[in-house]
C-alpha cells in the first residue's frame, strides 16, 4: 500500500528538510532513488520509492545502495541538484506530490515527487515549469525534456472548483519503536510490494532452488555415467577374450562363447556381424580408452558441479540473511551479488561488452567445451563458421529483448575471425539458440549438432573488428 497525503503530511513534518544540502544521489533500480542529506550536522539518506503499490518518501536506515552502472536520471541529478540546498519540501494539498524547492549558486530548481501508483514520477523543472528531466520519461503527459510541468496551478484550479469531498484518510498505526518514519521504513522492508524482503526472499528461494535441483539431476547423471566408466576394465577383458579366441569366430558370428581367463567360467560376448574377428576386439579396446578418458573427464565435471552446489547454497543463506530489501534486490539481478568483474575472469575463453551485451569466444575446444556447460543457457544465440573448424562464439540473451543485428555482425565477424576461415574475407555462418544445440554421440569435446539455425553471410570488416578490440574485457 502506497503513503497517502496524511502520511507524506506526517514524514515532512519529521524529516525537517529546509536547510539540507544534498550530497550525494543514488540510483539502485529504475523505480529507487536515494538522497544522501546534510542537515544541522546529521547526514540522513531519503528514500524515493515509485514501486506500484508501495510509492514512498522516507527517511531510511538501512543504507543506500549503488546501481550496477550509472542510470540516466542519477547521473542528471548529480549534474544539476548535488552539492544543492533544500529550501522549501511541501506537499501540494493532499495530491499526494511533494515539491522540494532546490538552490545551487544562482540557480533554482522544482524537484517534483509524484506518489502516484499507477503514475508515479520524480520530475525535475526549472522555475518556470519547463521540464529539465524525468525519472520515467512520458511523452503522452508532456513529462520529457521540453515538456511543461506545474502541479501547483492544476491543484489551484482544482480547489477553485470546489471538488467534491475525497475519502478521509488516517495515518496508519504500525507496529514497533520509533518515530513515524522509522516504523514505516521498517514496514516497507518486510512488505513493500516487489522490493519487500519478503518477496524477495521468496523469490530467493525459488530461483536458487530451480537451479540447485537442475544441478542435483545433473550430477545425478554424471555419477550414473562415472559408474559405467568405473567399469571400463571389462571392454579391455572382452578385447583379449576376442583376440584368444579370434580363429574360432567367423564372419557372421552374433555372440562368442568362451573361457573367461579372468573370473573363471564361460562368458558370452556380444559381436558385430559385420565385422571382422579382427576388428571385434579392436572394437572393445577403443571403448576402453574412451571409458578410461572419459572417467577423468566426468569426475572433473563432478567435482566442478559438487562445488558449485556448495556455492549456491551458500548464497542462498547469505541472501536469506540479508536485511536490506534495496542490497538484496540488486544481488537477486547479480545473481547473488557476484561482481561481474569476478565472474569475467572466471569465464574461459575471450569477453566482448558492446552496447550493453556480452559476446563471448571460446578459442579451441576445450573452452568451448566448457563455456557450453557452465555458461551460457538455453536462449543465449550460438554462431559458428560452416564448413571450417573454430570458433564457437555466443551472444548472452536480454529478456525480452532480440538480439540487435548490429551486435549479430560483431560476432559474425568474431566468428569468421576465429576460424580457418579468416584467409578467405567472407564465409557463411549457422546461429541457433543453445537449446537446438545437441551433443555429437561419441564424438570429441564440444563438438555439437544444431537444430532450427539459421544463415548468415559475413565479409570480415576489419574497422568492426577493430572496434571490438577496445571492447574486449581484460582479465586481470
Amino acid at each position: 500500500m502506497s503513503l497517502n497525503w496524511k502520511e507524506i503530511d506526517c514524514i515532512l513534518s519529521e524529516l525537517d528538510l529546509p536547510g539540507a544540502q544534498i550530497q550525494k544521489v543514488f540510483q539502485s533500480a529504475y523505480d529507487v532513488l536515494t538522497l544522501q542529506l546534510y542537515n544541522k550536522g546529521r547526514v540522513s539518506l531519503l528514500l524515493i520509492a515509485l514501486t506500484p503499490g508501495a510509492c514512498r518518501l522516507h527517511e531510511t536506515t538501512r543504507g543506500a545502495v549503488k546501481g550496477d552502472r550509472p542510470l540516466r536520471f542519477a547521473e542528471f541529478c548529480k549534474s544539476r541538484i548535488v552539492n544543492g540546498w533544500i529550501e522549501e519540501a511541501v506537499q501540494l494539498g493532499d495530491n499526494r506530490i511533494v515539491q522540494l524547492a532546490i538552490r545551487l549558486g544562482k540557480n533554482r530548481y522544482r524537484f517534483y515527487i509524484r506518489l502516484w501508483s499507477n503514475a508515479a514520477n520524480v520530475i525535475v523543472t526549472g522555475e518556470d515549469g519547463t521540464v529539465l528531466d524525468a525519472m520515467r520519461r512520458s511523452p503522452r503527459r508532456g513529462e520529457i525534456t521540453g515538456g511543461r510541468y506545474a502541479p501547483e496551478e492544476e491543484a489551484q484550479v482544482t480547489a477553485e472548483d470546489a471538488a467534491p469531498p475525497k475519502r478521509q484518510y488516517a495515518i496508519r498505526e504500525l507496529p514497533g519503536p520509533g518515530s513515524f518514519n522509522e516504523r514505516i521504513d521498517a514496514f516497507y522492508a518486510e512488505h513493500g510490494g516487489a522490493l519487500s524482503l519478503e518477496v524477495l526472499r521468496e523469490q530467493a528461494r525459488r530461483s536458487y532452488g530451480a537451479s540447485m535441483s537442475r544441478l542435483e539431476a545433473s550430477l545425478e547423471r554424471l555419477r550414473v555415467k562415472e559408474a559405467d566408466y568405473a567399469a571400463a576394465d571389462r571392454f579391455k577383458e572382452y578385447g583379449d577374450i576376442i583376440m584368444a579366441n579370434i580363429g574360432c569366430i567367423k564372419l557372421g558370428d552374433a555372440w562368442l562363447e568362451a573361457d573367461n581367463f579372468y573370473a573363471g567360467g564361460t562368458i558370452r560376448i556380444k559381436l558385430d556381424p559385420k565385422k571382422k574377428p579382427a576388428a571385434q576386439g579392436e572394437q572393445y579396446y577403443e571403448q576402453y580408452r574412451k571409458a578410461k578418458s572419459g572417467l577423468a573427464e566426468v569426475q572433473g565435471e563432478i567435482a566442478a558441479g559438487e562445488q558449485e552446489l556448495a556455492r549456491l547454497r551458500l548464497t542462498l543463506e547469505s541472501l536469506l540473511g540479508e536485511t536490506n530489501p534495496l542490497l538484496l534486490h540488486k544481488r537477486l539481478k547479480n545473481k547473488g551479488g557476484k561482481p561481474p568483474a569476478a565472474a569475467d575472469r572466471k569465464r574461459p575463453g575471450l569477453s566482448f561488452r558492446r552496447k550493453d551485451w556480452l559476446i563471448i569466444v571460446g578459442r579451441d575446444a576445450a573452452e568451448n567445451d566448457a563455456l557450453l556447460r557452465r555458461h551460457v543457457k538455453g536462449k543465449d544465440l550460438w554462431l559458428h563458421v560452416r564448413d571450417f573448424p573454430g570458433s564457437y562464439v555466443f551472444i548472452k540473451q536480454h529478456p525480452g529483448k532480440s538480439v540487435p543485428l548490429d551486435i549479430l555482425l560483431d560476432a559474425g565477424n568474431l566468428a569468421l575471425f576465429y576460424s580457418k576461415g579468416r584467409a578467405n574475407g567472407d564465409a557463411d555462418l549457422f546461429y541457433t539458440q543453445v537449446k537446438f544445440l545437441r551433443r555429437a554421440k561419441n564424438g570429441p569435446k564440444g563438438l555439437v549438432i544444431p537444430t532450427q539455425e539459421k544463415n548468415l553471410h559475413i565479409k570480415m570488416d576489419s574497422a568492426r573488428l577493430k572496434e571490438l578490440e577496445h571492447c574486449r574485457i581484460e582479465k586481470v
